[in-house]
């Protein structure tokens, strides 16, 4: 009788088994039939907004459907994160995530509502904004080594600026601290905007803006950029070097990527991240991302992008808790 039973209990098992894989498939098949959500945990109008944008709309011509932007900003990206989160894993709601959300903000966020690994299925890696170092006009230095022997000869006098405490501008600037060996002084805005007048001034001693938002001011002559912080030299100002060239190693991008909820069918994964990555190959998208100061990522896989976000979240974490830094 046990036996009979045990037997009846393992049918019904693997045919419950079969059917959830049945209707995966089938969701997996259908996919899309209605316009998909796409969470921007970021202001309208900022650079996150802008890309979701653009390539929103060369992804919804390769998927057959629309792509509809939703705003979620607040707490450094984690209202919308969240939701992203918790929505169905049916590949009607996606996420478009950034460095602050999920490699810095897990290291300076003691309390996020949602695990960035556990909780979301990594998709594709789409793009990465690079920062400038930027100095006053005045500044005695025109290298970054000279800056940095600038600095050396004037420990505790020299300040740079951030967009606030937990920022990748701020954690930009204590990488290269950490690396270069040099002691200079936090000073907290809210925004980079509000800091430009201050170190055209000389008020601040240098900046590490993004590209787009900082080469307007180089290029008018009221401010000197003395690198920019990818590896290479960037196609969107091939006549900066990169800071790498002094300090070797340095890096610091601001990168966007695809996630959706956890448990998200990989079929559904392939078909978003095939679109993805024909449309960052479009040469109208690549156009309209350089005016946004936005380099296309070379195209690949969920997996590459999962490991990408693991090292450099690695990375902000270490310089977090070495530099004792958090977000009050």
């Amino acid at each position: 009788m046990k036996r009979i039973q045990f037997l009846q209990f393992f049918q019904g098992a693997a045919v419950a088994l079969l059917c959830v894989a049945a209707s995966s498939a089938s969701l997996a098949q259908g996919y899309p039939n209605k316009p998909i959500r796409l969470i921007v945990p970021f202001p309208a109008g900022g650079a996150t907004d802008l890309f979701a944008r653009t390539l929103g709309q060369k992804m919804g011509e390769k998927l057959g459907t629309q792509l509809i932007i939703d705003n979620k900003p607040g707490a450094g990206g984690a209202i919308g994160s969240d939701q992203a989160a918790k929505a169905p894993a049916d590949g009607y709601t996606l996420l478009l995530a950034t460095t602050s959300t999920h490699s810095i903000g897990p290291a300076v966020m003691q309390k996020l509502p949602y695990d960035t690994v556990r909780d979301f299925t990594p998709i594709g890696h789409v793009g990465d904004a690079p920062s400038i170092m930027l100095v006053p006009v005045t500044s005695p230095a025109k290298t970054v080594r000279e800056w940095i022997d600038y600095a050396k000869k004037n420990p505790g006098k020299l300040n740079y600026a951030s967009s606030g405490n937990g920022t990748i501008v701020q954690l930009t600037a204590e990488l290269f601290k950490a690396q270069a060996g040099v002691f200079v002084t936090h000073i907290p805005y809210k925004g980079t905007a509000l800091a430009i007048p201050d170190l055209i001034s000389g008020k601040i001693d240098v900046l590490f803006d993004s590209l787009p938002t900082g080469m307007p001011h180089v290029r008018d002559g009221r401010l000197r950029a003395l690198g920019v912080t990818t590896l290479k030299r960037s196609p969107l100002a091939p006549e900066l070097p990169p800071i790498a060239d002094t300090l070797p190693g340095y890096e610091s991008n601001t990168w966007f990527g695809f996630y959706g909820p956890k448990n998200l069918p990989a079929d559904i994964v392939a078909r978003v991240n095939k679109a993805a990555n024909e449309a960052i190959a479009d040469p109208e998208v690549k156009d309209k991302l350089a005016r946004l100061g936005i380099e296309p990522a070379v195209a690949g896989t969920p997996e590459q992008f999962a490991k990408m976000v693991a090292v450099d979240a690695a990375k902000w974490k270490k310089i977090v808790v070495d530099r004792k830094i958090t977000n009050e």
